[in-house]
Order: C-alpha cells, then sequence, then structure tokens
C-alpha cells in the first residue's frame, strides 16, 4: 500500500507540477524539449519531481533510478543526458522561481503548470488575480470526500472512527464526509457512500428533485444518480441511469449493488436521443472539458485542446436539444457540468433558452447566496475549496 501511495504521489504529482519542472528542465537542455523522446522526457520529469518536491527521496537515489529507467529505453547518449541534467539540477543554488514580472501568460504556464491557451482564456475571463488563484488551487493535492447515502452523517462518522479513520464532516454540504487518514475501499465497505467531492453533491442538493420518476442521461460513474435515488426526506425516488457506454454504466450498477439500491434501472441510450416519451425531471450531467476538475485529473489539462472545447460545446447543444421534447409539461430541466469555461455554462443555457421559449431559469426553494443566485448553480475552486461545478434548473412551462 505504501508502495502504490509512493507510486501515485510521483505520477500525479509530476502531471500536476509538470509546465514548472519543464521550466526548471529547460535551463540545463542544449536542444528544444521537444526534440527528445518521449519516454526520455517522461523519466526526466520524473526524476526532476523528486528532486524538486519529495524530500523523502535521496537525491542521488533519484538521478540513478532515472539514470537506470533510461538505459532500458534507450541508448547510451540519453543516459548521459539524464545524468548530466538531473545532476545540473540538483547542484544547481539558482532561484527556482521564475520572476512574476508583466507576462501573465508566461508566469501562469510555466510556475502556474497549466497550459498557455487555457492560462489565456483564464486571464481574459476572471482576470490575473483570480486566475492566478486558480491555478494555485489546481496545483493542490485535492482531497477525499464520500458522498453519504442512505445513512446518517454522525452514525457515518462513528463507524469510521471506530475502525481507527480520520473524518470529519463538510459542514457545507450535509452528507458529506472528509475523509483525512484510512483507507477508501474500507471506509466504502462500512458505510454506504461513493467518492465524490462536494461541489457533485452540491449539484444534487441545487436540483432539489421531487419524489418523481427522474432519468439521468449521461449517469456514468454514477454518484449524482445513486444519491438521487434519495430524496430529501429520505423518500425513494425511482431513477433511470442511461448512459452511452455500457462498461461505464456497469460502474454505477455495481455501486448500486454495494450500497443496496433497488429504486434504479439502467438504459445503454445515446443522450441525444434518448429513449423516453415524457418524464417530470431530467439529469444532464454533460461531457465536458473538466476544468473545474484539474487538480483531482491533472493530466487533464495537458491532454486538453482549445479545439475539443468547440467540439463539446455541440455535443452539449445536441444532448440539450435531444432532451427537450422528453421533459413532461411544467417538468424540471437541469443542465449541469463540472466545467469553469463559459461556453459550456452560461452561454450553453442562454443559447437553450433562446432556441426553446418554452423552458425557463427556475431557482430551487432552498437557493443559497453562496452557492447559486437565479436559478444557476457556481463553485469555484479557488474560491470555495472544492472542484469547480456548474448548473441551471430549467422549468417548463405547464
Amino acid at each position: 500500500m505504501r508502495d502504490r501511495a509512493w507510486v501515485q504521489e510521483l505520477v500525479y504529482g509530476t502531471e500536476r507540477l509538470r509546465g514548472r519542472i519543464d521550466f526548471q528542465l529547460a535551463r540545463f537542455l542544449k536542444s528544444p524539449m521537444d526534440a527528445l523522446e518521449p519516454d526520455v522526457l517522461d523519466i526526466l520529469r520524473l526524476g526532476a519531481y523528486q528532486l524538486l518536491e519529495m524530500n523523502g527521496v535521496p537525491a542521488y537515489a533519484a538521478v540513478s533510478q532515472s539514470v537506470e529507467l533510461t538505459r532500458n529505453v534507450s541508448g547510451r547518449g540519453a543516459t548521459g543526458l539524464v545524468n548530466g541534467v538531473l545532476q545540473s539540477l540538483r547542484r544547481s543554488d539558482a532561484e527556482l522561481t521564475p520572476p512574476v514580472g508583466r507576462d501573465a501568460v508566461q508566469h501562469l504556464s510555466t510556475w502556474g503548470s497549466h497550459p498557455r491557451w487555457l492560462v489565456e482564456r483564464w486571464l481574459h475571463y476572471f482576470g490575473r488575480a483570480e486566475t492566478e488563484q486558480l491555478t494555485s488551487a489546481n496545483n493542490q493535492r485535492p482531497e477525499l470526500f464520500l458522498r453519504l447515502i442512505g445513512i446518517g452523517r454522525e452514525e457515518a462518522i462513528s463507524r469510521l472512527q471506530e475502525d481507527g479513520m480520520t473524518v470529519d464532516a463538510v459542514a457545507a454540504v450535509p452528507d458529506a464526509i472528509r475523509v483525512i487518514e484510512g483507507s477508501v475501499v474500507r471506509a466504502l465497505e462500512l458505510v454506504p457512500s461513493v467518492v465524490q467531492d462536494p461541489a457533485a453533491m452540491l449539484v444534487v442538493q441545487f436540483a432539489e428533485f421531487s419524489a418523481e420518476p427522474l432519468a439521468d442521461l449521461c449517469a456514468a460513474p454514477g454518484g449524482k444518480s445513486l444519491a438521487a435515488t434519495v430524496s430529501t426526506k429520505q423518500k425513494a425516488r425511482f431513477v433511470v441511469a442511461a448512459d452511452v457506454s455500457w462498461p461505464r454504466l456497469q460502474r454505477v450498477r455495481d455501486n448500486a449493488h454495494r450500497i443496496g439500491s433497488t429504486d434504479i434501472a439502467f438504459a445503454v441510450a445515446d443522450a441525444r436521443t434518448p429513449p423516453l416519451r415524457v418524464i417530470p425531471q431530467l439529469l444532464i450531467d454533460a461531457p465536458c472539458t473538466g476544468t473545474g476538475t484539474l487538480r483531482r485529473h491533472p493530466d487533464g489539462k495537458w491532454r486538453l485542446r482549445q479545439s475539443d472545447l468547440a467540439a463539446l460545446v455541440t455535443l452539449q447543444r445536441e444532448i440539450l436539444d435531444g432532451a427537450a421534447p422528453c421533459i413532461a409539461p411544467g417538468g424540471l430541466l437541469v443542465y449541469a457540468t463540472c466545467s469553469l469555461e463559459p461556453e459550456e455554462n452560461e452561454m450553453q443555457v442562454e443559447q437553450f433558452l433562446d432556441q426553446h421559449r418554452e423552458f425557463a431559469l427556475e431557482p430551487p426553494s432552498n437557493e443559497q447566496a453562496e452557492w447559486a443566485r437565479d436559478g444557476v448553480l457556481r463553485v469555484w475552486p479557488q474560491r470555495h475549496g472544492f472542484d469547480g461545478a456548474f448548473a441551471a434548473r430549467l422549468r417548463r412551462a405547464a
């Protein structure tokens, strides 16, 4: 278990700070970084992260292991390069933090360790101070949270503490527990729950679904679907969980069986053409760029391309258009993403309302100014300490 945690810290930490690491490595490379073999570059990054961030790893061990790995994947010239660069980094007494200066894009894409195109977007929409806070929040190790389902929080905390775990309640979210120390596998065995960030929990809380049947068109991995099977009054609600991928939908089914939920059915379906006639309420947890969850999925910011945003906006629009006729008169449509991008959130909702005049934004009865306003929920990593989330309640006219 300790070895697994060490490897996870190394891999996730390297991805989280990749931009910063590349900035440091470039100081000791004679050729452009993209001219290196991909495997050699990855080894350099892993070695640099150990030198810069993992104090428990002796410097000589980080260098020698990196050289040995290089010997297994490349030639003698590459081993010399890796040894020379890491030794130079190890001995460097230069200030490792780049100057802030006036070039915010350069600073936040190197020391802030985010893709340049994403930094430019955020500076345009959010300003420098907010973008600095956001990139810093994304570079923190994420906390582990459990979403309780069908069990009181005090009882759940008591069970976990009796097993030797260190946990506490999340004040802002009634069904949330923070696991500070302990095995998540063991925690899931002891209490009916799923691993879920409070931002996703707030979406279900904000949605304020009634006890009527509900369809979740993009259900996997299933946290929101399973939470929705229990209303605020602990009354069972029947949920149809649908997803285009059967392997992903199996994860929802497995979680439902684990926590003993029977008020849920499963359907493999394309959300753009939902297999529904009419239903009183529907949740679209849409596929998105996921820019609100980059601290939890640090590799995502390097895989994401600017062109992906336009493709996802089109897909979201098609899903919304396909779902609209399925909502019964007077019914509720909740649209949600884990994105921070306006095109996927506010602008998407504005366009939907412009083309579907029978819908209007409707605030929930329990709307809180901290999270929501005028029927729209907004959670920000840099402001609230959770993942980013967006949701809108859209009521169809009776």
